[in-house]
């Protein structure tokens, strides 16, 4: 690892007024600095300064910033690659950093940004193991608690693997009951960040001016009631990572003043003067489709491109097949060393109820029927008769297609997956095939639409107009 005095930065642009001025930015800083308006030389760079950092424009006309990106992962894929752009094409800078760059600076770019930015990638460089020393199976550390073993779940826990190693702000989508603040406690647990705080805050529960209190905090005397200085959460997660649940629900005014945050990593206590200057991870979730609202006018679309750099959604408990049993089961263990009771497990009956229903509170609900059959149990087992009257009279999985009595639930499930797929067509071809608007239309999350798209095998080519 490179001592304090020897970190290598390297500048790759072809404006030389640009590649100056940062240049004397970060020697300043005290960083060794080597530039060039060469970015087609990108491998002999990477060959013969080894460096601890790359900070390039996207745009550039030999070899753009996405050309610099994959050169330098093939390189080392550990050097965090950071990226210049102009804030209209932003979303291509989005784009570099879905593929692997650590984050994005948008043009004119800062002083204190460009050292914050710095910092952070040297931090997170730092924290990055040497090659051959990652866990076994290359699991990330901290997603112990998202159990399962459906290919959905697994597909998430990939994901964090892979947004764990940057930096960039992540927003977490889904229904409600999803499990967004989980899996955003294990891609803290699994960053460089994982020894610092995780502050989450639920944006729906507070009346705005607490909320804007509980974030930045306030001054002694700066309202009626502050009787003392008290810091907000992005203070006491300096260092790690805040999740701003149901972040769809935040005022216009409160947005405003979080961009600020996000984009340059400074805010003023409400009441006060000083400018504060923290470190954070910024995580988001929501069950809203936010693109609809900011075509509503009810969310900024500056600050929507800030927090959704990448987009983990989490799949509902329905298309999570095979995971219910071990997610029970997990609930179980878990609640029973909290009572005085002699439990052993779950009875067959029990758990065929639990894998025949189709959970619409998602992982949340099925953690409080656990719950609440631990606390009314009096044998050994959670026998059927302890789960809520709704489930006991459910037919077990995959018994509606054969045997007495079961016709009318084998008819009734055909008959919603007929109407699901009709009203998906119908709505597809309204909107010329257009998933987007197609999603925003039906009220529901673009990737929740995509797995229905896949679930009944529709041809959404053959609907465009």
């Amino acid at each position: 690892m490179s001592t304090e005095s020897d970190r290598c930065i390297l500048l790759l642009d072809d404006e030389p007024d640009m590649l100056a001025g940062f240049r004397r930015i970060l020697s300043f800083e005290g960083h060794r600095v080597v530039t060039s308006t060469h970015p087609e030389h990108i491998v002999d760079l990477l060959a013969e300064h080894q460096p601890d950092v790359v900070l390039t424009d996207l745009k550039m006309p030999r070899l753009d910033g996405m050309g610099v990106l994959r050169a330098s992962m093939e390189h080392d894929d550990r050097t965090p690659v950071i990226i210049i752009t102009a804030y209209g094409t932003i979303e291509s800078a989005v784009e570099a950093v879905k593929a692997g760059a650590f984050d994005y600076l948008t043009k004119p770019v800062e002083r204190t940004q460009l050292t914050d930015c710095i910092r952070r990638a040297l931090a997170h460089r730092d924290a990055q193991p040497e090659r051959g020393e990652s866990g076994a199976g290359g699991e990330p550390r901290g997603c112990e608690t998202l159990v399962g073993e459906s290919d959905a779940i697994r597909e998430v826990v990939r994901l964090l693997h892979r947004v764990a190693r940057t930096d960039a702000n992540v927003l977490f989508t889904g229904e409600s009951g999803t499990g967004k603040e989980v899996a955003a406690r294990c891609l803290h647990g699994a960053s460089h960040r994982r020894s610092k705080p995780f502050v989450p805050i639920d944006c729906v529960s507070l009346p705005e001016t607490l909320l804007e209190s509980e974030l930045f905090g306030h001054e002694r005397g700066a309202f009626t009631g502050a009787v003392g200085l008290k810091p907000g959460i992005f203070e006491l997660a300096d260092g790690g990572t805040v999740l701003l649940d149901e972040i769809g629900e935040m005022s216009l005014g409160l947005q405003a003043k979080l961009l600020r945050v996000v984009q340059e990593r400074c805010f003023r206590r409400i009441g006060g003067r000083e400018e504060i200057h923290v470190d954070v991870r910024i995580l988001s979730a929501t069950n809203r489709e936010l693109t609809a609202a900011c075509d509503e006018g009810r969310f900024r679309q500056d600050l929507f491109f800030r927090l959704n750099v990448l987009t983990v959604d989490m799949p509902p408990l329905r298309e999570r097949y095979g995971d219910v049993p071990m997610l029970a089961n997990h609930f179980f263990e878990s609640l029973r060393r909290r009572v005085d009771k002699r439990l052993r497990g779950i009875s067959p009956e029990a758990m065929s109820a639990l894998e025949a229903h189709t959970w619409p509170g998602n992982v949340r609900e099925l953690q409080n029927v656990i719950e609440r059959a631990v606390v009314l149990t009096d044998g050994p087992l959670i026998t059927l008769e302890d789960l809520p009257e709704a489930l006991q009279h459910l037919p077990p999985p995959g018994a509606a297609d054969e045997g007495e009595g079961h016709g009318f639930h084998r008819a009734k499930r055909q008959l919603i997956d007929h109407f699901e797929r009709d009203y998906l067509v119908d709505l597809l071809r309204e909107h010329g095939g257009n998933v987007s608007r197609s999603a925003q239309s039906a009220g529901i999350n673009r990737r929740t639409l995509y797995r229905l798209i896949e679930k009944f095998g529709i041809d959404v080519t053959a609907l465009r107009h």
